[in-house]
């Protein structure tokens, strides 16, 4: 004989309706991700920025089993496509390739600061990082930085180029004009090709930049590295010395890249993002892609990386705004 229902104690129904609209309430990121993500490249197509941000969008789809696509906003020094991304959802689903343009330089080089390239994002994953190159014209006559040195206060001045105003190779020729006490001049060009050009003509003595693409200008004889500005040798130019073996580590300093959000990011989401980057870093085959451009991989912690940005931010902020550097 079916035993008739019996009514739910008046207290029992309400803890269970009460769990009920707390499930409804609640975000459920399980499902993460359902829908394509979008990384934001701060710069053109064609430079190291988007090729990396291109590679980790491929590698991070079969990952995550969800589309992923590269959408370029470049423009004030990185801050436009950054300023989209600290204000988007923290959903997972707008990210940003983010390097030291938009994260320690572009930001303070506008007249209202746009966001804090800390607190303002979520630092996820750090991708690797590449050294600048300080080099020089070989009919300058310089081979190392003690002969920079010598040669900016016998003469009492030194023109440097740089790809631009606000330019990681800009500023670092301030970090080198502040710690060594020279009378440095920055000569901005629109980009590093027309730099390299007049680089080589000799219309500047040195230049700076970012090292991958004057590789084969070293080999060719037509210009000359002085010292990489990492802490070690890059493999790209094994025979370059580092700027520490120059003498200077307090001028170390690395053009980083990682994946980064906005702020308040689900710490799941969080942690899945940064374990397929570093699977991704792990594999041989993107470790060269890699090595090629330059880069050397440094999968980190959320943690870490978060670290990272915050010391460089230290390091660089004060010598853009020493500088006047505006955008």
């Amino acid at each position: 004989m079916k035993q008739p229902l019996l009514p739910m104690p008046r207290r029992g129904a309400l803890r269970v309706l009460a769990a009920g609209a707390a499930s409804l309430s609640l975000p459920s990121f399980a499902a993460w991700p359902d829908k394509p993500i979008k990384i934001i490249v701060t710069f053109p197509p064609g430079g190291a920025s988007d090729i990396v941000a291109r590679v980790m969008a491929e590698q991070l789809a079969h990952k995550l089993g969800q589309g992923v696509v590269v959408d370029n906003r470049p423009g004030a020094g990185g801050s436009v496509g950054g300023s989209v991304v600290t204000q988007a959802a923290p959903d997972g689903y707008t990210l940003m390739l983010s390097n030291s343009t938009p994260i320690s330089i572009g930001p303070f080089a506008l007249e209202k600061q746009p966001y804090d390239p800390v607190e303002g994002f979520t630092h996820i994953a750090l991708i690797g990082s590449a050294p600048c190159v300080v080099m020089a014209n070989p009919k300058s006559g310089l081979k190392t930085m003690a002969d920079l040195e010598a040669f900016a206060k016998r003469s009492g001045r030194l023109d440097f180029g740089s790809g631009g105003p606000a330019s990681i190779g800009h500023i670092y020729g301030e970090l080198i004009k502040n710690a060594l006490g020279l009378n440095m001049v920055h000569v901005p060009y629109r980009g590093g090709a027309p730099m390299t050009t007049d680089l080589i003509a000799g219309v500047v003595p040195v230049g700076i930049d970012v090292l991958t693409a004057f590789v084969p200008y070293f080999k060719s004889g037509q210009l000359v590295p002085l010292a990489v500005t990492s802490a070690n040798r890059s493999p790209l130019v094994p025979d370059v010395p580092s700027i520490v073996e120059a003498g200077h580590r307090r001028l170390v300093l690395d053009n980083f890249f990682g994946l980064s959000g906005p702020p308040k990011m689900p710490a799941d989401i969080v942690a899945r993002l940064n374990t397929a980057c570093n699977e991704i870093l792990a594999q041989a085959d993107i470790r060269k892609k890699m090595n090629e451009l330059g880069i050397t991989e440094q999968p980190a912690s959320p943690a870490t990386f978060t670290a990272f940005v915050k010391e460089q931010v230290a390091q660089l902020a004060p010598t853009v705004k020493a500088a006047g550097v505006r955008l």
